[in-house]
């Protein structure tokens, strides 16, 4: 799964590297501070930067897989319950139990994927700050690569966070099915 920062930030992040560096006090005089070491550590802490990063990434397709995952079974639970006369209840309660708990975790679910998009937004902004230090500045052109084909690759976070609305949906469907029958 793709980190991606939102679009618009894109020209503030390049418009500002060098603001937010200058606000890390002086690398200079830091390095000088720090000794003949200064470097190394640099790409050392940077390595280790990239590999929390990923794991953040790692964690936010897990996340997706545990939503879907969840979403998908409890779709299945009212048909699983009913053929094997497991529930003995009103149907259109169990409907509407399940449509509340199934929108609610929709709704959670796009709540994580926005902080997930936050955080790899954050983590962005300070390898940003990091790259000029380093031989090759890779995220950076990355992103300047990416920039200029202009509709050509959707960013992940932009896609992503419509899955939750798109599995709400049998929700709704659910929950007006189990307003009806009540209602009867």
């Amino acid at each position: 799964m793709s980190s991606d920062p939102p679009e618009s930030d894109y020209e503030s992040i390049k418009q500002n590297t060098n603001h937010q560096i200058e606000s890390f006090k002086d690398v200079k005089k830091l390095k000088g501070k720090y000794g003949s070491d200064f470097q190394t550590h640099l790409l050392e802490q940077y390595k280790i930067y990239i590999e929390m990063m990923d794991r953040v990434t790692e964690r936010r397709g897990k996340t997706n897989t545990f939503y879907i995952t969840l979403l998908s079974g409890l779709l299945a639970l009212p048909s699983l319950l009913i053929d094997k006369n497991l529930f003995y209840g009103s149907k259109a309660v169990l409907a509407l139990l399940l449509a509340f708990l199934g929108l609610s975790l929709c709704f959670l679910w796009y709540i994580n994927i926005n902080s997930y998009k936050q955080l790899n937004y954050l983590k962005f902004r300070v390898i940003h700050e990091i790259e000029p230090y380093l031989p090759f500045p890779f995220y950076f052109r990355e992103w300047e690569i990416e920039k200029n084909k202009v509709g050509q690759c959707r960013r992940l976070s932009k896609v992503e966070k419509y899955i939750p609305f798109i599995i709400a949906i049998p929700y709704f469907g659910l929950l007006i099915y189990s307003i009806r029958s009540l209602s009867k």
